[in-house]
């Protein structure tokens, strides 16, 4: 069982194609590896030895990786904006995205829009607010939540050198009560049109590449982040030569 930065959550991996979509969730949901029990037509295929510079540009991509800057997703079952998120956040070095939802069944990506970035993201699903955030501020992050009351302050005041997790709701609903209860900071982007919003995966960019502005001022670029063990594993990982992705 992987090591995770957050206890009590689970992790799944969501891949959309033509054949559906496959779900693998673990750990406090308990439910069994069935990859364990083989068939009799199960057909297996080697993965192609990765090229030099695979093996490279993973290094690269992996040692660019913020771990203690999180993205936390509440409500959001549209595919579309999911999606894109998702493709936000590896262009941006997030390694970790939590997504809130009681009923992981409606949780969708589509590959057309991600891109297939998925396989390069922690993907955690949490039943309840409670159960992510809590554990989240027990680890030492500052929760900043992104929600247009009066009182919400700029993005750009946030501190983001520190361990952050960014929370964005749905954008019909926006966060919920019981997520803002764990708020440390909330903030907004600045709009100076008719509109109210921005649509989710732009509002996420725009904070992103604030906090990655803020990060590569302080050197954090400039060499790998992660523990060497976990650095290793997603490497093997990503070349295809460990655990399934």
């Amino acid at each position: 069982m992987r090591n995770r930065a957050v206890e009590g959550c689970a992790i799944v991996q969501l891949k959309v194609g033509n054949h559906g979509t496959r779900t693998d969730f673990r750990k406090s949901l308990h439910v069994p590896d069935f990859r364990s029990v083989a068939s009799p037509l199960s057909v297996w295929y080697s993965s192609p030895v990765p090229t030099p510079e695979r093996i490279e540009k993973v290094s690269r991509v992996l040692s660019h990786r913020q771990s203690d800057l999180r993205v936390v997703l509440e409500g959001v079952t549209i595919a579309h904006n999911a999606s894109a998120v998702i493709r936000t956040c590896d262009a941006a070095g997030i390694l970790h995205l939590d997504l809130i939802s009681p009923n992981p069944d409606l949780v969708r990506f589509n590959e057309a829009i991600s891109t297939r970035a998925d396989k390069w993201l922690e993907i955690g699903v949490h039943p309840t607010p409670a159960a992510c955030l809590g554990s989240l501020k027990k680890a030492g992050f500052e929760i900043v939540a992104t929600h247009l009351q009066k009182d919400a302050v700029p993005y750009t005041d946030v501190d983001f050198a520190r361990p952050v997790a960014l929370v964005f709701g749905s954008e019909s609903e926006g966060i919920s009560a019981d997520a803002l209860a764990f708020a440390d900071k909330i903030v907004r982007i600045p709009m100076l049109g008719m509109v109210q919003s921005l649509n989710l995966s732009v509002s996420v960019a725009v904070i992103l590449y604030e906090a990655l502005r803020q990060r590569a001022a302080k050197g954090y670029l400039e060499k790998a982040r992660l523990p060497a063990e976990e650095f290793e594993r997603l490497k093997k990982t990503w070349l295809g030569q460990g655990e399934e992705p």
